[in-house]
Order: C-alpha cells, then structure tokens, then sequence
C-alpha cells in the first residue's frame, strides 16, 4: 500500500463528507493505493455515524473511535499503529489541510529520501491568539532541539512507515513528532510549504490550555527523550553530588572541631549546635533519596511496557 493517510477528529460533522470526497479525488487522480484511517476522538456529534456511511462506500475508509476524548496524541498513536502503507501522512479534518499537497509529500518521502517533511502553513488564517503562541514555541523548538522547522504544530505532515512505528505519542506530545523521531535516529528532516485554508465549519480547538502545556511538554520530552532509559544517570549524578556536598561540610565541620580543641585549646560550640551541620545532614539525606529514586527508576524502566490506555469503542473497517 502507497499512502496511510491518519485523521484525527473531533466533532467535525460537517467538513468529513467533503473531506473524503477531495481525498478520494486526489488518489484516484494520482493512482494511489491508499487508506483513510478517522481517529473518532470521542466526538459527541454526528461524526462517527458519517464515518460509518463514507465506509460503506469505500472500502479503503476506515474508522476508530474513542469512548471518551482523550486528545490528539492519542488518536495519532493509535492511528499510527494501525496504518499499513509506505507512507504515512496525518492532516487535520477541518478541511484547513489541503489533499492536493499528498502527491508532493508522498514523493518527498520515497523518492528525496526524507524521514519526515513537515508542512510549513507560511501565510496562516488562524487568530492572532493562537498565531502569537505557535510562532514562540516553534522558535523554542528550534533553539532547544536543533531541528530547523517552522511549523512544529502543522497537523500536515508525512512519515516513513518506519518512523511512525519507532514512536509513541502520548500526552500532548504530538506537535513534537519530529524531536521523538531525531532521539530515535531518524534525522532526515525536510520541510514543505503547505496551502493553509480559514476554517470552513466549526470552531478552532486551540484553547488557553495548550498556551500552559506546549513548554511543559518540550521540556518532558527532553527529559524523558534523555533519560528515561537510564534515569539513574540524572538522579544519580544529582545524588552524588549532594551526598558529596554533605560529606564534605562534615568533615568541615568535624576538622574545625579537632583543631579548635587540640591545637587553638578552644571548646566552642558543639557541632550539632552549628546551623551548617542541619544543611550537611538535609544535603546527605538528599543524595540518598536521589540516589534511591535513581534506582528505582531503573528498575520501573525495565519493566514498564509502552502500551496505549485509550479505551476503543469501535472499529470501523478494522481487523
């Protein structure tokens, strides 16, 4: 199979027909191979029983749909998981994703080689309220990870099949596909500038929210992208560093003790009557919970299995 195309939705009832026609042109035109896997995220409208109808009609239209919404991350894990094609690409299902940009990201992927290209929404329609916080993290993106994007959050992106099976998208994770994917190796970046339509139906999902969450999730990824396989490394070293602080204003401590009395024949205070004998005590407790806590990650990475929680109501043309 050419192309898995992955659409996440949300109560988008009325721009799904119109969708699946403009896709279903584009690939008979192109002579694709393809399917189109809607990812239902818990949508309370009419969206799934449409998905329903256009699967009826064509078989390559597929569907799954959440009991409850668990947010886009989710839904592009699953649909990454259940996509079959060379070529994955993900676009919005609010008709601001143009399909007639398929063949050239398609033709990115498998013939210029590229791991991901990401499209590049140059001249947006969006509001200024969502416009403003997209171009900040873009730019933190880029100074953080290094990989030179524009548009880290454009929902238009394609993928090797490879790619898309080495990650998991989680939280809100999914605007940083492209970092998951260079931690994983796969540093052949490319970007496209994309069409950008103003939202034909409905209303923008951007909320204050994700204004809060975005640096929160860059700087979990970081994180986690560094050390959540050998998270002793982190605590550990942190650990170490605080108990060796500790140690080493003891024996401070415990020196100027010996050298007040046997040499200055002076008693002073007693060394748990000092204020700096409590930071080296709290420093040494420190290092070891750090240390601890290193430790018991290790053994928590071990053991752990990445699975998806999201519970599934229905598959639409799935086996």
């Amino acid at each position: 199979m050419d192309i898995s195309l992955v659409i996440p939705l949300l109560n988008e009832e009325e721009s799904l027909t119109e969708l699946t026609e403009w896709i279903e042109r584009v690939m008979t035109e192109h002579k694709f191979s393809y399917e189109v896997i809607f990812i239902d995220d818990g949508s309370t409208d009419q969206s799934l029983s449409i998905i329903k109808t256009l699967s009826k009609n064509n078989a390559a239209i597929k569907g799954l749909s959440f009991r409850r919404n668990y947010g886009k991350s989710a839904a592009l894990n699953e649909g990454f998981r259940l996509s079959k094609g060379d070529v994955v690409i993900t676009m919005d299902s609010d008709l601001q994703d143009s399909p007639e940009e398929i063949p050239e990201l398609f033709k990115m992927i498998k013939t210029d080689g590229y791991d991901i290209v990401s499209g590049w929404k140059k001249k947006r329609f969006d509001p200024i309220s969502k416009t403003i916080p997209t171009k900040l993290y873009n730019w933190a993106t880029r100074r953080l990870t290094g990989i030179k994007l524009h548009d880290f959050n454009c929902g238009l992106k394609a993928y090797k099949s490879e790619v898309v099976k080495s990650i998991n998208v989680y939280g809100e994770m999914h605007r940083y596909i492209p970092v998951l994917a260079k931690w994983q190796g796969f540093s052949k970046i490319g970007e496209k500038v994309v069409l950008h339509q103003a939202r034909k139906y409905g209303e923008t999902k951007f909320g204050l929210e994700r204004f809060i969450r975005g640096p929160l999730d860059l700087l979990s990824i970081m994180f986690v992208s560094k050390f959540s396989k050998r998270p002793m490394h982190f605590f550990g070293s942190l650990g170490i560093l605080s108990f060796l602080a500790g140690f080493i204003i003891t024996v401070w401590l415990i020196s100027e003790k010996f050298y007040a009395r046997f040499v200055d024949s002076y008693e002073g205070r007693d060394i748990i009557e000092k204020p700096l004998f409590f930071i080296a005590l709290l420093m040494l407790m420190i290092g070891v919970v750090l240390f601890l806590a290193g430790f018991i990650g290790e053994l928590i990475s071990k053991i752990t299995d990445s699975k998806s929680t999201s519970v599934i109501k229905e598959r639409i043309n799935i086996n």
